[in-house]
């Protein structure tokens, strides 16, 4: 498979250049706890949006954020070093280009995807990482007793951000995708487990004579239609609520599943695929786009998110032999692997009986 020259997230250092130290490798691995937690302090508190309107004191900022005036100055002066904000004299401090990426519903959803990724919730299913390596069981039910999916339908804000995370962790990827595979085959579509709608938004756009249907569950409804709407295809676009364990909706070209399957065991991504099978004519296709991790010991971003995997959702990343495995007992076979710019590749499957 070609290597990708570019990135849907922001890549872990994997690989030390050569000549630190080998304890100097590790201790550097182990302290990036240190910026996380910073920048999601930063993101909890607002701080970029506080200083939209121009420079402010730090004991203004203070004031507005309910904290305590010394241990937010050594915040700020933690961001400053980082590049996120910058103390322009003594105690007052403005935003950087960097910073302004941190502001609620800027581009790119950097701040709904640090307060997913580095909050709270997911700090408390870390707290569980060996139970999940002992176990299997993943450290949001060890956390919560419930499934992620589950504890998201409970907590709409959390699950606002998710959604937008998903954006910001896969914001590259739509673009990637629609330039990496001929949709033009097609006149219609599903997008299974889609969210608000990004890359069927993408794939539609670029294809003028598609229609698609977005399916996902009934609480994310608002936001894609609003979605939807703001990006001019009521007229094409439809979204159907339902749970993709149960049914889909039958009769379209082809099928998506994008950053779907990496979320769920291997037994329920074959109950996932078997839904997608029945819902598919004999000439339909399957597109699955995620991550297909390299063998042996080279780097992919996948091999960490695989950690986050096993942590948060209870899912896995997959080779593309195991995906090959998961998509024959379900009935289809795989036929190719798309690569794209960036660490997301396409899958490309087809029912077993097509020839």
């Amino acid at each position: 498979m070609a290597s990708n020259t570019g990135s849907d997230v922001p890549n872990a250092q994997m690989r030390a250049p050569a000549g630190i130290p080998p304890h100097v490798q590790l201790i550097q691995m182990g302290v990036a706890i240190w910026p996380a937690r910073a920048v999601y302090a930063a993101a909890e508190l607002g701080i970029a949006d506080l200083l939209a309107n121009g420079p402010r004191e730090v004991q203004e900022i203070a004031c507005q954020t309910g904290t305590h005036v010394r241990s937010l100055s050594r915040l700020m002066r933690a961001l400053a070093s980082c590049g996120i904000v910058d103390e322009i004299q003594p105690g007052l401090f403005t935003t950087t280009a960097l910073g302004d990426a941190l502001r609620d519903g800027a581009p790119g959803a950097a701040r709904a995807t640090i307060l997913t990724i580095a909050g709270s919730w997911q700090w408390k299913a870390w707290d569980h990482f060996l139970h999940a390596l002992r176990t299997g069981q993943s450290g949001v039910e060890a956390a919560f007793g419930k499934d992620l999916f589950g504890f998201l339908s409970g907590e709409p804000v959390h699950s606002a951000r998710f959604n937008d995370a998903m954006v910001g962790m896969h914001g590259a990827v739509a673009p990637a995708v629609v330039a990496a595979y001929d949709f033009s085959r097609f006149r219609s579509l599903v997008d299974v487990g889609g969210g608000k709608g990004a890359l069927l938004a993408e794939i539609l756009t670029a294809h003028p004579h598609m229609t698609g249907i977005l399916f996902d569950l009934p609480d994310t409804e608002k936001h894609a239609r609003d979605y939807i709407a703001a990006s001019g295809l009521e007229a094409r676009c439809a979204f159907c609520a339902g749970d993709f364990f149960d049914h889909l909706p039958s009769g379209h070209d082809a099928l998506v599943l994008a950053h779907v399957l990496h979320d769920w065991t291997d037994d329920d991504a074959v109950a996932i695929l078997r839904k997608c099978r029945e819902a598919m004519p004999a000439e339909g296709r399957l597109l699955i786009v995620e991550a297909v991790l390299p063998d042996g010991n080279a780097p992919h971003h996948g091999k960490l998110m695989d950690l986050l995997m096993l942590t948060v959702t209870g899912g896995v990343e997959r080779s593309q032999d195991q995906f090959s495995q998961i998509l024959a007992q379900a009935g289809f076979r795989l036929g190719c692997v798309h690569p794209t710019t960036t660490h997301q590749s396409i899958i490309e499957a087809f029912p077993c009986d097509q020839g």
